[in-house]
């Protein structure tokens, strides 16, 4: 995807603000973000889930039937296993920019910046 279509061009007044303050909401739990991203990859079973993210399959269940209802995750049924993955890349995109944000708040150089200096820390913008 190029950068120009990825460019956000709602405004204040978009109809898409109160849904995309509930997908805020729906993502603030660790558990949740530790499911997207454990599903970055493919799909997995709650089990597999639950022992990545460390709780338990009931647990795991409870936020992944959160994460349905918020259309973020989609389930497969196998017999009487549930596989679940992500629907689309925005989750998994909306997560990621959460996780290098929290890290601007620890390190003052992240590594994704230092792999790619900015022009003004090149000297090459005065």
């Amino acid at each position: 995807m190029s950068e120009d279509t990825r460019r956000c061009t709602f405004d204040a007044e978009s109809a898409y603000v109160d849904l995309a303050a509930e997908v805020f909401s729906l993502l603030a739990d660790a558990t949740r973000i530790r499911i997207i991203l454990a599903l970055r990859d493919g799909e997995m079973s709650v089990n597999h889930l639950a022992d990545i993210v460390e709780k338990s399959p009931t647990a795991v269940s409870q936020h992944l039937a959160k994460l349905r209802w918020g259309k973020i995750v989609r389930a497969r049924q196998d017999g009487n296993r549930v596989f679940y993955s992500l629907i689309d890349e925005h989750a998994r995109q909306l997560v990621a920019d959460a996780v290098f944000q929290a890290q601007h708040v620890v390190e003052d150089a992240p590594a994704q910046h230092r792999d790619h200096p900015s022009p003004t820390a090149t000297g090459s913008l005065r």
